[in-house]
């Protein structure tokens, strides 16, 4: 059997992005798989949504938001503390930097850890890695939920936590007038799960069941297109659950029934790969998220630190 490359090491093709315009000043990017970024105008400023990797790469980013407005970044939201979300954000020049209070101890804690961590994993997404100038530390944090008056009759951006879910500290931006949500990695639309800092229980219950109370009517999610309609908007939020869901399953038997965790991987992936192995980066994230769901389901109440020895170590035990 060929040796398995790894994580995305070998996914080096350009992906096409698309740029879509969701209602009047609110945009997209997708990027067939790739992470999703966002943008809303206020009355006089912008509000964007997710920094991407470096800011060589959000730079290109803005040069494509820039064909439509070229209203000042006074808020950079980050849904959560991955490195491909948040180092980025220099390029922004953001007036504010918001993040949920969890988002900014996690920065602290593995910050630099999970920076080495992801450069590694996806090394095509670290364009111009050079040019991050270091962390990026949130400069206003919030614990439940915070509004921002997008001016005139813009109405509301409502910056909202959810729960424990793809991290401790994921939040989601929702648009109340327009039903618009952008959910971060809490949902994927046609794309695999990474799942190496989640809470599974928590995030396939009560945490989707708030994201899907919102009743959005247009979904981004982290990766994958755009939802659009109530239809594939609850599609797409059942997808999540259910990989999450058939995870807890899989690996709650082989434990209980005094298996390995390679068994656990191997029953997982069987479970998984008809429904989900054509999707992007099934293949790279599984191995790291029932890592994680095994520890947890072990007693192992918080993630345990990524580095990049300890990804090649998951690695090799489990797809090499």
């Amino acid at each position: 059997m060929t040796k398995k490359a790894f994580a995305s090491s070998a996914d080096l093709a350009e992906k096409a992005q698309t740029l879509e315009v969701l209602d009047d000043g609110v945009y997209a990017l997708t990027a067939e798989g790739d992470p999703n970024i966002g943008a809303v105008e206020g009355e006089d400023f912008l509000v964007c949504f997710e920094a991407l990797a470096t800011p060589v790469a959000a730079r290109e980013w803005l040069a494509k938001l820039r064909e439509h407005t070229d209203k000042p970044v006074r808020y950079l939201v980050l849904s959560h503390y991955h490195a491909v979300r948040v180092l980025g954000a220099s390029a922004f020049d953001a007036e504010v930097i918001v993040a949920h209070e969890n988002t900014r101890a996690l920065v602290a804690e593995r910050g630099k850890e999970d920076w080495a961590s992801e450069f590694g994993r996806m090394p095509r997404l670290a364009k111009g890695a050079d040019s991050v100038p270091g962390l990026t530390w949130p400069t206003l944090t919030f614990s439940d939920r915070l509004t921002i008056d997008l001016g005139g009759d813009r109405g509301d951006l409502i910056l909202q936590y959810c729960g424990r879910g793809h991290t401790e500290g994921d939040i989601v931006a929702w648009l109340p007038r327009q039903k618009i949500l952008y959910a971060g990695d809490l949902v994927e639309a046609e794309a695999a799960l990474y799942t190496g800092d989640a809470f599974h229980r928590d995030w396939a219950s009560s945490t989707l069941d708030r994201v899907g109370a919102f009743g959005a009517e247009t979904l981004i999610g982290g990766r994958g297109g755009v939802s659009r309609g109530r239809e594939a908007v609850d599609a797409a939020v059942a997808q999540t659950r259910h990989f999450l869901t058939t995870m807890i399953r899989e690996v709650g038997a082989v434990r209980d029934a005094g298996g390995t965790l390679k068994d656990a991987f191997e029953r997982t992936h069987a479970a998984l790969n008809e429904q989900y192995g054509h999707w992007p980066i099934f293949e790279h994230c599984l191995p790291f998220d029932v890592s994680r769901l095994w520890d947890e389901l072990g007693g192992i109440e918080r993630p345990v630190v990524w580095t990049a020895e300890r990804d090649r170590e998951v690695w090799d035990q489990l797809q090499g």
